[in-house]
């Protein structure tokens, strides 16, 4: 019987991790400024075969801070620019749900959507990371068994080089 190829992987928050989240909620374009370091390292990453993943809270749309819509064009502004960098991003899932409207299975620290891509793209979790600024990220990493890597908010992200072979 062949064994089937599973893919490494690293799982990113979005909001802190991969963007500047002084304001917060990013849901405009204008507002949207790479931390440093994040091209270099996805670059790289990319380059040692890594599939990449965006897993997000976006609970601004359930208090109708913003909607589907906007935060869609941050995503696929941050997509362009990445790619304009020699970068892909494999995929990208968010919750829009607040923890005031009750638990859900897709809401970091909850592990649902990590999982869904784990499964839709064939994910070794034990050769892949998931890196966040928040223990929520690493904690619904942890519970779909990637290896957690916290960081502190708006930091260089070129640090979890040192940390991913």
């Amino acid at each position: 019987m062949l064994s089937e190829k599973r893919n490494k992987a690293v799982f990113f928050d979005r909001d802190g991790t991969l963007n500047n989240n002084g304001d917060y909620y990013v849901y405009n374009t204008g507002r949207f400024r790479f931390n440093p370091g994040v091209e270099e390292t996805l670059k790289i990453l990319s380059e040692k075969g890594y599939l990449l993943f965006v897993v997000s809270n976006q609970s601004g749309i359930s208090k109708e801070l913003y909607n589907y819509k906007d935060a869609d064009k941050v995503n696929e502004f941050m997509k362009e620019k990445l790619s304009a960098s020699g970068v892909r991003l494999t995929d990208i899932l968010y919750c829009t749900h607040h923890p005031d409207q009750g638990k859900c299975l897709c809401r970091k620290p909850e592990s649902l959507l990590v999982e869904r891509l784990v499964s839709r793209y064939s994910v070794d979790a034990s050769k892949s990371f998931f890196v966040g600024d928040a223990q929520r990220d690493t904690d619904a990493g942890e519970k779909a068994g990637l290896r957690g890597i916290l960081i502190a908010p708006n930091s260089d992200l070129r640090q979890i080089l040192k940390i991913i072979p």
